[in-house]
């Protein structure tokens, strides 16, 4: 199978594992304005430059040169329905199947609002594919600070023994046991972002186990 990387225009990322993630991608899709830094960056590798498949968005963005530059890449979504990595992640999902993994870099920084909004459509992109069958696919946000995802059930998660873990919910109905953490969620009600925030893996594997199917974000630094 393949992975594919989407480029978002929030801060590009400068440590190892995600630029691995974008030299080994198979596919490669740009958002919007993000071709500035995608091209910066291809500037200053020795492999030389790897055109991207596609450039994606509403185009508020992307100067006028870039645009005729690449115009055969360029695909224009008008509509303010979905943000530019909304609309790039169902671009990957229609036009490349053999996509098994998503890596979204740059999702984060620059503008708080964003980053929040970004981080939280994790969750509406896990729903998406469970519900149209498609949950082999993985998808995570990956930049210098944190690796990004969503669940949407009980499930074991390989974090690593000490690994700084946060939980996020919107449904406080949700009740989620744990095991494998420094302090147990067993009696958080999510109520609030902060309320399962900053926690610890004290082993290498965490257990949750859902109350009932919900979306939840789970964040590793």
């Amino acid at each position: 199978m393949a992975a594919a990387a989407i480029i978002c225009n929030g801060d590009f990322p400068k440590k190892e594992f995600p630029l691995y993630l974008l030299r080994t991608a198979d596919r490669i899709v740009c958002c919007d304005g993000a071709l500035k830094s995608y091209l910066r960056f291809c500037r200053n590798e020795t492999g030389g430059f790897r055109k991207p498949d596609a450039v994606i968005g509403d185009l508020d963005s992307l100067p006028q040169k870039l645009a005729v530059e690449y115009q055969d890449i360029v695909i224009h979504i008008a509509e303010q329905e979905t943000n530019d990595q909304t609309k790039a992640f169902h671009y990957v999902l229609e036009h490349f199947p053999e996509v098994d993994s998503i890596h979204i870099l740059g999702a984060t920084g620059k503008r708080e609002a964003h980053t929040i909004g970004n981080l939280s459509l994790l969750m509406e992109y896990a729903k998406e594919l469970k519900e149209s069958g498609r949950e082999d696919i993985r998808i995570d946000m990956i930049s210098d600070r944190s690796t990004a995802f969503a669940v949407t059930d009980s499930c074991s998660l390989a974090v690593g023994e000490g690994r700084p873990v946060s939980i996020f919910s919107p449904d406080n109905s949700l009740k989620i046991k744990s095991k494998g953490l420094h302090w147990p969620t067993d009696n958080v009600v999510f109520d609030n972002w902060w309320k399962a925030t900053l926690n610890r893996a004290d082993s290498d594997t965490v257990e949750l186990e859902f109350s009932h199917p919900s979306s939840v974000l789970v964040v590793l630094d």
